[in-house]
């Protein structure tokens, strides 16, 4: 059960969609993100837009 979509991931299309304020909010609070996700996030240079 999803507590909020945060984004998706389509590897068929490669296609991603980040909802990036809701990230932020998470990984604020504490938030650790899977390998997958991490990895997710950091192809879609993430990382680089926010200073983590």
């Amino acid at each position: 059960r999803d507590l909020q979509k945060v984004g998706f991931y389509d590897p068929i299309k490669n296609q991603t969609c980040l909802n990036v304020p809701a990230i932020l909010y998470f990984l604020e609070k504490g938030a650790q993100p899977t390998r997958t996700v991490y990895d997710i996030l950091r192809k879609a240079e993430f990382f680089k837009q926010k200073e983590l």
